[in-house]
C-alpha cells in the first residue's frame, strides 16, 4: 500500500491534480495497485486565512508518506517570496530532494518549434541538482531601501551535493541505455571555483563509469544546441540555477508547459512530483488548463514507487492521446476541456 500526501495548492493546480488522479485510478485498477491519499489544505488561501505556509504537523504527517503529489503554487493575492519558498523550497531541502528529473520527450502529434525536428530527435532528460547553489539562500542585505543598497547572493556547492548528483546522472544514463552519453553543463570559464568544484567531481566519477560517454558544454552554448541540435543529448546533468533554466527552454522545445512534469527525488527518502508550470491565476476555475503535465507527473510518481506497468500504461495512454489529435493544440484556447482530457487520457489506459 503506497501512501500519496497530495498538495492540490493554488489556482489550477487543483484541476490538473484531480485529472492526474483520475488517470492514475485508472491505472491502478487495472494494474491492482494499492494506495492511499491523503490531501492537504496547503496554499494561499490557507496562508490568507491562518498566516500559516506549511506548518510542522502537516510536515510531521508528509514524513510518513511514500510520495507526495503536487499541483501548482502561486496566489495574486500573497507576494511573492512567501508560498514559493515557504512549500516548494521547504519541501525540496527538508527531504532532501536532491534530484530534480525533467523529461524533454516530443510526443508523436505534438507540434515543436524547431523547424525539421520531431519526437526521434527531441527525447532526453535533464538532471538538476536540486539543493545547493543559488538557491541554498545564503546571502543577505545591507542599507537596504538607500542608494548604498548591497545585496549578496552566495552559490553553495559541496562535493557531497555534487558527486552525488553527478552519480544518480550516470546511472541514469545506464539506465535509459540509449545512447550511454552524459553531458554535463556549467559555467567553469568564469564562476571557476563552484563550477571547478563540478568539473573535477565529473572527471573522477566518470573514470568509474566507461561504458558513458561523456561531455561538457557551457550552458549560454547548451542552450543554443538545445535548439539547433536537441538529438545530440541523452542525459543532462547541471547546477541548480541553471537547471532552472534550460528546463525551461526544454519545455519550448518539447511542445510547451503543458506536456512538462518533473520530480523532485530522494532516492532513499520520499520524492515529490509536480508539473511544472505556474498556479495561472487567470484560468482558475475557467476548466481549460492542458493537464497532461499533472498526469505525466502521476506516471512518473507511479514509476518512482516501483510500479513501473502502471506507469507505462499511463505513458502509452498520454502518448495515444496526443497522437489522435483530439487535444487540440494543448493551449488554452483549444477547445478541449480540463476534465474532457483527463477523461480521455483515462480512456486509453490499458
Amino acid at each position: 500500500m503506497h501512501k500519496i500526501g497530495v498538495l492540490p495548492c493554488d489556482g489550477v493546480g487543483p484541476e490538473v491534480v484531480a485529472e492526474g488522479l483520475k488517470v492514475m485510478a485508472a491505472a491502478a485498477e487495472a494494474y491492482e495497485v494499492d494506495y492511499e491519499l491523503v490531501e492537504y489544505d496547503i496554499g494561499g488561501e490557507r496562508y490568507l486565512r491562518t498566516g500559516e505556509v506549511l506548518p510542522d504537523s502537516v510536515m510531521a504527517e508528509l514524513g510518513q508518506c511514500d510520495a507526495i503529489y503536487l499541483g501548482a503554487v502561486g496566489h495574486d493575492e500573497v507576494p511573492p517570496g512567501i508560498l514559493e519558498p515557504g512549500i516548494i523550497l521547504k519541501l525540496r531541502f527538508d527531504f532532501d530532494q536532491y534530484v530534480n528529473l525533467r523529461p524533454i520527450k516530443l510526443y508523436p502529434g505534438v507540434e515543436t518549434p524547431l523547424k525539421g525536428k520531431g519526437p526521434e530527435d527531441i527525447d532526453f532528460v535533464v538532471v538538476r541538482e536540486n539543493t545547493e547553489g543559488f538557491y541554498a539562500g545564503m546571502g543577505g542585505q545591507l542599507k537596504v531601501g538607500t542608494p548604498d543598497e548591497v545585496a549578496i547572493q552566495t552559490g553553495v556547492y559541496t562535493r557531497k551535493g555534487t558527486e552525488r548528483i553527478i552519480r544518480y546522472a550516470f546511472e541514469l544514463a545506464q539506465k535509459r541505455d540509449k545512447a550511454r552519453q552524459l553531458t554535463m553543463v556549467d559555467k567553469a570559464n568564469v564562476l571557476t571555483h563552484g563550477h571547478g568544484l563540478w568539473r573535477r567531481t565529473f572527471a573522477e566519477v566518470a573514470e568509474e563509469y566507461p561504458d558513458i560517454t561523456t561531455e561538457t558544454a557551457f550552458v549560454d552554448a547548451a542552450c543554443m544546441w538545445f535548439v539547433k541540435n536537441p538529438e545530440w543529448f541523452d542525459v543532462v546533468v547541471t547546477t541548480n540555477m541553471f537547471g532552472d533554466i534550460i528546463t525551461d527552454l526544454g519545455a519550448m522545445i518539447q511542445g510547451g508547459m503543458g506536456v512538462a512534469a518533473s520530480g523532485n527525488i530522494n532516492p532513499e527518502g520520499i520524492s515529490m512530483f509536480e508539473p511544472i508550470h505556474g498556479s495561472a491565476p487567470k484560468y482558475q476555475g475557467k476548466n481549460v488548463i492542458c493537464p497532461v503535465a499533472a498526469i505525466c507527473a502521476a506516471g512518473m510518481m507511479m514509476e518512482h514507487l516501483g510500479e513501473v506497468t502502471a506507469a507505462a500504461a499511463i505513458e502509452k495512454a498520454v502518448a495515444a492521446a496526443l497522437a489522435s489529435g483530439k487535444l487540440g493544440d494543448l493551449s488554452t484556447r483549444s477547445g478541449v476541456k480540463t476534465t474532457e482530457a483527463g477523461d480521455l487520457i483515462a480512456s486509453l489506459v490499458e
